[in-house]
């Protein structure tokens, strides 16, 4: 019997769309620093797949872990969480 793996799922801001059917999400994530204990805030900026072309700069957005889709795309939008203003 297989286990069903669950996929990675982030939440990050659109920087960039424009490619076609690309948009760049940058992820923040806060780490906890081993010897000094201050938090420190760790960034990582992911090609993401957006079949729609839906997303627009600033917008906040769930990506999930897919396949890979091209050289660097590994990311597709699950959703949009909020609209930029």
């Amino acid at each position: 019997m297989k286990k069903k793996l669950l996929k990675r799922q982030l939440i990050g801001t659109v920087v960039s769309d424009k490619m076609d059917k690309t948009v760049i999400v940058l992820v923040e994530r806060l780490v906890k620093h081993r010897f000094y204990k201050k938090y420190i805030r760790r960034r990582a900026k992911f090609a993401v797949h957006d079949e729609n072309n839906a997303c627009r700069a600033g917008d906040k957005i769930l990506i999930i872990q897919s396949r890979p889709l091209s050289k660097t795309k590994r990311w597709r939008v699950s959703k949009v969480v909020q609209k930029a203003v």
